[in-house]
């Protein structure tokens, strides 16, 4: 399949086009073609009818019946009404995809739900000490790097009546954290016990390791601390360095992606999708990864994606 994305020089929807193409294909084989369309003539060549159109295979599927070749904005119109400078993705799905593929199978699988616990958050409970305990996890980790003792968490456990284990059981139940079969703490998103690809170095704080590289983004979020973030691409080994300062980061290489996958079949985000959510640096390497992995649907998505979902997913944690 050949996807072209015809635009006019400048157009601000250019980006985010190809993004939402490449989100829908989710790794799937397909030539993505990128294309600047200067006069009418070519517009009318090439089959644009406003910028920008999409073609499959050199038909634009959102064709409507007598319109002309044009070098003006276009706007997609949703099922529920609202207009958009880019083809909502379940209609987009369904045009790259076909009618086989319904808009929950392609567009909800690959969304927060693969790092915010389908879409209840990171945030536990107020009640029952969990959120208290929670926090005090996080807290230490930030810290010192490791998890604390759950022998040093007995004192904010009793204070809700309860004991350590009992609490940290339960936020393992939920997937707030995991625990090795002694009851010690394994993980607490968005940290790790053990040595991950991602480390990160927090300003005024100790250097930790991240589950994941939307996980290594949330921190910043999370803490208000700008961290220094080093990751690997998986495919070549090269490094991927991303520096916060305030609310600018800066991506090293600045070609640099994140993949985002999960495997079928649920369970926790440890073993469902952590080691599938990583930074590549460059598309094509992620496109490589996604296809020597087919058991793990998912997309690549934008430096500026990523950390909306990291800051959506982990920012607030450590709220009252």
């Amino acid at each position: 399949m050949r996807i072209t994305v015809l635009t006019v020089p400048g157009c601000p929807n250019a980006a985010p086009a190809a993004e939402r193409v490449r989100a829908v294909l989710a790794g799937r084989e397909a030539q993505l073609d990128l294309v600047e369309v200067h006069d009418l003539a070519q517009a009318a060549e090439c089959g644009m009818t406003g910028s920008p159109t999409i073609l499959v295979d050199g038909v634009d599927p959102f064709a409507s019946e007598g319109v002309e070749p044009s070098m003006s904005c276009r706007l997609y119109r949703g099922a529920d009404g609202t207009v958009s400078g880019v083809p909502g993705e379940a209609a987009l799905c369904q045009a790259l995809t076909g009618p086989r593929l319904a808009a929950s199978d392609c567009c909800e699988t690959y969304g927060l739900d693969a790092v915010g616990r389908a879409g209840r958050g990171r945030r536990a409970p107020g009640e029952r000490g969990l959120r208290a305990v929670h926090q005090a996890v996080l807290r230490h980790f930030a810290a010192t790097g490791g998890p604390p003792d759950p022998a040093a968490l007995e004192p904010l456990a009793a204070e809700a009546g309860r004991t350590a284990g009992e609490i940290l059981q339960e936020l393992a139940g939920e997937d707030f954290l995991t625990l090795d079969g002694h009851g010690r703490i394994h993980a607490a998103y968005p940290f790790s016990a053990a040595p991950t690809r991602h480390r990160v170095k927090i300003s005024a704080g100790a250097e930790v390791w991240s589950m994941c590289a939307i996980d290594a983004l949330g921190i910043p979020a999370m803490l208000g601390r700008d961290v220094v973030i080093s990751s690997t691409d998986p495919v070549t080994g090269e490094p991927v360095t991303l520096t916060t300062a305030g609310e600018a980061t800066v991506w090293r290489p600045a070609s640099a992606v994140v993949f985002i996958g999960q495997r079928p079949g649920g369970g926790p985000a440890a073993t469902a999708c952590c080691d599938a959510l990583n930074f590549f640096t460059s598309d094509h390497n992620a496109g490589a990864w996604a296809r020597e992995h087919p058991e793990v649907p998912g997309h690549v998505i934008s430096q500026q994606r990523a950390a909306q979902i990291a800051a959506q997913t982990f920012a607030g944690l450590l709220d009252a």
